[in-house]
């Protein structure tokens, strides 16, 4: 057993759960940057005290890194001030094992800090916990729940190079049909689902549900609300690791990409927000024939934030692909009570655990920073007590103007929001901004294999 009090720098909780991990000899150090890729060290346990005590250094343009992990320049954190390392410091209280390694192992989240010894402005995790911060002046604490929607593919890709759904491990064919809620579906992966639900339970990771979604191989796990709106999404982020991880030691492929098939469902990340005043009574209490009025305020910003936003729930150029109609993706910022075809959904329930769910981001995107964007927009609606019109009733689709979202609007929209700059801080809408624009040049430079099939022969 690894003994704790080797290492006199460690927090009670994080002492406790190390104490668990039987032979620990190494530690993850993970550094979640902006597209939500976790990055950072492998460390010996011998180590462990030390990043504790003195934390470990990292560049400061790893929290900017573009999707393909180089440093994109623009943003001021490369060669403009010589790829300077910054001082990452462990969260404390966020030790837990590795239950997917052969050898026993623990991880920690990571925070950077600036030059002056502070939190850096752009990680995502310091991103949140400034919108967070408007929350305790206001006396309401947010309580989320994250729902993240994914794919289940085999390994090996098609003859083409795609992914194909996996293989059943009785039948050994491949699902081709749609089976929503199915519990025939979730028996056919029941072996990846219940190593999941067993590392989730080693880590302390709340994972609720798990069913059966809308397209072949395609799943969704929920986690169960907490009142802590950092921790949350530390476990959506861990969640996702988690996923990914117990699908490649089975042989698998887990994709969170927005759009990985056309023709079939896209994913999605909901985040589901309550408010708690500090006598703990829900404050967006009501019914649909009497919503409250902070819901309807709520709700409001969300509406009038959600272009400036837009390009944290879509991220990606992949993530575009996923708003096309009738198939449960918001095309609008509708809203409306038990109602899928909305953008900000009221889902049925008792009258205390009244919520707003939020349905636009896909299952790509950073869950710290969607949890950040639609806490930024609830946040001012309330101060701004802003009317969100009546709630939809039937199909929105049919009731409201569909957006047409693109890449580089959604780029544009957010580089130049006065709402971003003051709710998310000038410096993380630079280098988010810079970020996705460096991604999209570089996007738009490559020739495709749909480039030669409509123009090589043709014009």
């Amino acid at each position: 057993m690894t003994d704790p009090d080797a290492f006199p720098h460690l927090p009670g909780a994080d002492r406790q759960a190390l104490r668990a991990i039987d032979g620990c000899s190494q530690v993850d150090l993970l550094l979640p940057d902006t597209n939500g890729v976790l990055r950072g060290k492998r460390i010996g346990i011998e180590a462990l005290d030390k990043a504790f005590g003195d934390g470990i250094c990292l560049p400061m343009s790893l929290v900017a890194s573009d999707i393909t992990g180089n440093t994109v320049e623009e943003t001021g954190l490369g060669y403009d001030i010589g790829d300077q390392d910054r001082v990452c410091r462990p969260i404390a209280g966020s030790l837990r094992p590795v239950p997917w390694t052969a050898t026993p192992t623990a991880q920690l989240l990571l925070a950077m800090e600036d030059d002056a010894g502070g939190q850096f402005a752009a990680q995502p995790r310091q991103v949140l916990a400034r919108v967070l911060e408007g929350f305790k002046a206001l006396g309401l604490v947010p309580v989320l729940a994250v729902e993240l929607e994914f794919y289940l593919f085999d390994a090996r890709p098609d003859a083409q190079g795609r992914p194909q759904p996996a293989l059943d491990p009785v039948t050994g064919q491949r699902s081709c049909s749609t089976q929503v809620y199915s519990i025939d579906e979730l028996d056919v992966q029941h072996v990846f689902l219940e190593a999941v639900a067993a590392a989730c339970r080693a880590q302390r990771i709340p994972a609720e549900a798990a069913v059966a979604e809308y397209a072949p191989g395609q799943f969704e796990i929920n986690l169960h609300h907490r009142a802590d709106a950092l921790l949350a999404c530390d476990e959506a982020v861990l969640l996702k690791r988690t996923i990914k991880a117990i699908a490649r030691q089975q042989g698998l492929l887990a994709s969170f990409m927005a759009k990985p098939l056309a023709g079939q469902a896209g994913s999605g990340l909901h985040l589901h927000v309550s408010l708690l005043d500090r006598d703990g009574h829900n404050v967006l209490t009501g019914s649909e024939q009497a919503a409250a009025g902070a819901l309807r305020h709520a709700v409001g910003g969300l509406q009038r934030s959600a272009q400036d936003c837009l390009l944290l729930f879509a991220p990606h150029a992949n993530s575009y692909r996923r708003f096309v109609a009738n198939a449960f993706v918001p095309l609008n910022d509708a809203w409306g009570f038990n109602n899928r075809t909305v953008a900000m959904r009221v889902p049925r329930s008792d009258a205390a655990n009244t919520r707003i769910e939020h349905r636009i981001a896909g299952a790509d995107a950073n869950p710290y920073l969607v949890a950040a964007a639609v806490l930024a927009g609830m946040l001012d609606g309330l101060y701004h007590r802003h009317d969100p019109g009546p709630p939809v009733i039937g199909n929105a689709y049919a009731q409201q103007p569909a957006w047409q979202p693109h890449w580089l609007g959604a780029i544009e929209r957010f580089q130049s929001s006065d709402f971003i700059a003051g709710h998310l801080g000038e410096t993380f809408r630079h280098v988010y901004a810079q970020q996705k624009l460096r991604e999209l040049r570089d996007f738009q430079a490559q020739v495709v294999d749909l480039d030669y099939a409509w123009y090589l022969g043709t014009v």
